[in-house]
């Protein structure tokens, strides 16, 4: 009869493994401390959340509900403790975090807020379909550019030029904000009214002999001159 082969048992695996913890050192009043690290957490929000964090106890002398206290304070900013060390052992519960010992002075980088990406208003507005009728287009930081039409009863202002690449048949208002240098462009003038900060216009206005063919209307003084295209 063959003996019976008890089964090998693999041992356990440790590996050891480093971690840079953050240490906090809390000091008193900690009310005013705990706003120190509202001021904190504010310039670079999530910065410490998946971080360890070791709780100095040294410089303090805080009760063990005290220590409670202040643990889920810092919790409720999003800051885990991962372990407590400057105190004595007794203060702490079961279901506080562990007491350190041993640990080492380690160099932390000092990490600077994101600075938020400044985007610069754009100076020109491009529409890539025509402006029907009743449409109004308001753009007072630049040009504006249509690449179509601007139907009867449409509207197009401008703080800077006004391109039209097709029939201008509604109104166009260039240079709203007091820019006397904008111009009108349009590849077929039928427009309604036309004005250059704040000179204007009128169909009736407009030379027939400008009309249905490209022109630029522009300021020459305080009179508005429209030319024809070459």
């Amino acid at each position: 009869m063959d003996a019976a082969v008890e089964p090998t048992r693999q041992l356990v695996r440790l590996r050891g493994r480093s971690y840079l913890a953050f240490v906090f050192s809390p000091v008193v009043p900690i009310m005013e401390w705990l706003e120190d690290i509202d001021a904190t957490v504010s310039r670079s929000p999530g910065f410490f959340v998946g971080k360890p964090v070791v709780l100095d106890l040294s410089t303090v002398d805080l009760s063990g509900s005290a220590i409670t206290h202040l643990v889920m304070s810092l919790e409720k900013r999003s800051i885990r403790v991962l372990g407590i060390e400057g105190c004595d052992a007794a203060r702490l519960t079961v279901n506080m975090p562990p007491l350190l010992t041993g640990g080492r002075h380690a160099p932390v980088q000092q990490v600077e807020p994101e600075k938020p990406e400044v985007k610069l208003p754009p100076n020109s507005l491009l529409l890539d379909s025509p402006v029907r009728s009743g449409q109004s287009i308001v753009f007072p930081d630049g040009d504006v550019t249509v690449v179509g039409s601007v139907g009867s009863g449409a509207e197009i202002v401008a703080g800077g030029s006004i391109h039209v690449y097709g029939t201008l048949r509604g109104r166009a208002m260039a240079g709203v904000n007091g820019n006397s240098t904008a111009r009108i462009y349009c590849h077929r003038m039928e427009a309604e009214l036309l004005a250059i900060d704040g000179y204007y216009q009128t169909a009736e206005e407009i030379p027939e002999a400008l009309r249905d063919r490209p022109v630029q209307a522009l300021l020459d003084g305080n009179v508005m001159r429209i030319t024809p295209l070459s």
